[in-house]
């Protein structure tokens, strides 16, 4: 398996990069995300890679982040999801944000990406849920795990919508707890 390439950005083809590693280039599908903080081309970059072996090719997807690269990983790891459909999430929403509409179990926010219908959505719902808290940057873990969804189970409670309580949860602050969280979430729904 190729995990890591270091060498000199080249070229950009959306959503594709080359990269010169000693003489060899490397054409790896990236997210937008990834291609968005790439440096300019002609400079020095370092990629965490995917590879996908298929009988009919080698392919490589590209990452800046480790949490990128496992949240990718996990996609993979649901049926129906293969890797163009992994990277099109990716691009669609940060691993913040993904692990986040797991946690709120919102397949509204993964069916505005295309190429996911209601289907999968359901499906990548049902079999991440719990399993992307690791692939969180540090820091956000709390926010959009256990706190964010006993904050959203107490907006809903009082009688807030779906929509104004996910809107909410997305404007709370990393590592809050959640009394503090349902607080801030109120005054957040107040000035709204």
């Amino acid at each position: 398996m190729i995990g890591r390439i270091a060498g000199v950005l080249l070229q950009r083809r959306p959503p594709q990069v080359l990269i010169d590693a000693h003489g060899v280039g490397y054409e790896i599908d990236v997210p937008m995300s990834t291609l968005y903080d790439l440096p300019p081309d002609g400079q020095p970059v370092v990629l965490l890679t995917h590879q996908v072996i298929r009988e009919d090719a080698h392919l490589l997807y590209g990452f800046l982040t480790e949490a990128e690269r496992d949240a990718f990983r996990q996609l993979l790891r649901v049926n129906g999801v293969g890797p163009r459909i992994a990277l099109a999430v990716l691009s669609g929403m940060s691993v913040g944000d993904l692990v986040q509409t797991v946690a709120l179990q919102e397949p509204g926010r993964l069916t505005r990406i295309p190429g996911i219908g209601k289907r999968t959505a359901e499906r990548v719902l049902l079999d991440l849920k719990g399993r992307l808290v690791d692939s969180l940057p540090a820091g956000s873990v709390a926010t959009a795990g256990e706190t964010g969804t006993d904050v959203l189970h107490a907006l809903l409670a009082l009688g807030y919508s779906d929509k104004e309580a996910g809107a909410a949860i997305r404007a709370l602050p990393a590592g809050i707890g959640v009394s503090d969280g349902i607080k801030h979430a109120l005054k957040t729904l107040a000035k709204g």
